[in-house]
């Protein structure tokens, strides 16, 4: 649709909404401003695949993803059935942890029991494939209208503090930059969504205002992603596998499902190191880790695509709601006011929660204006929370405000509980919390039971490496199947290098995956 016609009609009620940015956050911020506001315009700088194609701006896209259950239930209330929708495009649902083998900085954690009937559940997908249904969704809503191959370049300032508009300029391959002139596109309230790369900062400046201050914690951290197909005749009574760091191995590693029947696997490790290049080297990191059962999972796995690494990975914070003055009608979500690391899912979920905020506000208050200070303030809280649930996690080499020793000591604290989950149903209830992407209530922390199951565990996990996942499929006490060959039991060390399990998938079906898509 073009520009042109998104600004067309433009009347009564509550007026016209932009935001900046098609990610995540930004689709869920559309659907909030659509409940309240006559139109929505989204504007994306690139192309806007329909289906799951991948968007130049996403690259973090091709790492594993998961809409954890605070993340799910709250895109259920933006979009109502999404789940469903998700479901039938082919995510899959992990109760946790119920469908997955979680192994813990001291070993592995509980299927069932008091501290696993959690019933929560994350949906598991590929990032494409969950933008695309939430597309869709808003492509429906004829409130809602796309801009592709649009760039924001600045804010139009208004009297009293106010943001009245966005100046934009079109994708033009025949002019000498390669854009349009630009134009203003009027708005009564503007949202930026436009990630890490937000250029709030700068257009703020440009306005008059100070720019915000910035808590930043350089984690280390490199990630490896690879799809692949499960050898032919797997059989697990798992879903999911979660192998966490400790204090004395900070790499992880994850397999998720996602749509098709394979395996999205991602490595992660906070000491620095360069991430794997190749299936070779990630297969060799994989055996790095707290124990080998992911190692032995993949190397008779079909390798569908690619290694995909990132590396300089960092938490930051732009903490708008220090500014004494802001412009009215002006809001910063997602990645572009706070963004993480990848592996635990606490983007997504603050994406959601940002939009939850502003869907809530906006239906209390009334009107877009005069609601700029509360929706900076509540979003910020919002951050808090995320943020404590994601820097307790950082190894300790990370540098910044996560170095100071109240971080340390909150370290230590989160390690001596995670230490005591393999036998305290409390303490596995409450690593669970975390794992799920939000962290666990401050009183629950302070709790003397709480404080006796800290001091109770061991300052550091034990240097052994648990043997027994709890699995009839996996490891010392699988079930072996009639008419199955003898052959090691998966998940248990028989010596460097593992022989290839029989049964080769070289002949399994590998269709394209949706990340490699390209726009014609």
């Amino acid at each position: 649709m073009s520009l042109d016609a998104t600004v067309a009609g433009q009347g009564g009620g509550h007026g016209h909404a932009v935001v900046i940015g098609s990610s995540l956050a930004g689709l869920t911020a559309a659907r909030a401003l659509a409940n309240f506001m006559d139109r929505v315009t989204v504007i994306e700088r690139d192309w806007v695949p329909r289906g799951a194609g991948r968007r130049r701006g996403v690259p973090q896209a091709r790492h594993t993803h998961s809409l954890m259950p605070a993340a799910h239930q709250g895109l259920e209330q933006l979009f109502p059935g999404v789940g469903r929708d998700l479901a039938g495009a082919g995510a899959v649902r992990v109760a946790i942890p119920q469908d997955m083998l979680l192994l813990g900085p001291a070993g592995w954690l509980p299927r069932t029991g008091a501290g696993a009937g959690t019933d929560a559940v994350m949906l598991s997908a590929g990032r494409d494939l969950i933008d695309a249904v939430l597309r869709d969704r808003l492509h429906a809503d004829p409130r809602v209208a796309f801009a592709p191959h649009h760039e924001a370049v600045a804010l139009q300032g208004g009297r009293h503090d106010t943001v009245t508009g966005v100046w934009v300029r079109r994708r033009d391959r025949k002019a000498p930059d390669g854009w349009a002139p630009k134009r203003l596109l009027s708005a009564d309230f503007v949202v930026d969504a436009s990630g890490r790369a937000s250029r709030a900062p700068q257009w703020l400046a440009e306005l008059g205002y100070q720019p915000p201050l910035e808590t930043v914690t350089a984690t280390r951290t490199a990630h490896a992603t690879a799809v692949f197909a499960p050898p032919v005749g797997h059989v697990a009574d798992w879903k999911s596998l979660f192998l966490m760091a400790s204090p004395a191995n900070w790499r992880q590693g994850i397999l998720n499902p996602v749509e098709g029947g394979r395996w999205s696997v991602s490595l992660s490790t906070g000491d620095g190191t360069p991430p794997p290049a190749d299936h070779h080297q990630l297969l060799q990191a994989a055996g790095t880790l707290n124990h080998p059962l992911l190692r032995d999972v993949i190397e008779g796995a079909t390798p569908l695509g690619p290694v995909y690494g990132s590396a300089g990975t960092e938490n930051r914070w732009r903490r708008y709601e220090k500014l004494r003055r802001w412009p009215d009608q002006f809001l910063v979500v997602g990645d572009a006011l706070a963004s993480f690391g990848p592996p635990h899912g606490h983007g997504m979920t603050l994406a959601v929660q940002c939009a939850l905020v502003l869907d809530h506000l906006l239906a209390s208050h009334g009107t877009p204006v005069g609601l700029s200070y509360r929706l900076r303030h509540t979003l910020a809280h919002q951050v808090a929370t995320a943020w404590q649930a994601g820097t307790r996690t950082l190894p300790p080499a990370a540098e910044g405000r996560a170095g100071s020793w109240r971080a340390r000591l909150g370290r230590r604290y989160t390690h001596r509980i995670a230490a005591a989950a393999t036998t305290s149903p409390h303490a596995a209830a409450l690593l669970l919390k975390q794992l799920q992407g939000a962290a666990p209530p401050p009183a629950a922390l302070r709790s003397p039971r709480t404080w006796g199951t800290a001091l109770r565990s061991p300052a550091a996990p034990a240097s052994t490496v648990p043997s027994a996942p709890p699995s009839t499929t996996h490891g010392p006490a699988a079930r072996r199947r009639p008419g199955a060959p003898d052959a090691p039991a998966i998940g248990v060390s028989a010596g460097s290098p593992h022989p290839r399990p029989t049964g080769s998938s070289a002949q399994w079906p590998a269709p394209a995956p949706a990340c490699d898509r390209r726009h014609p």
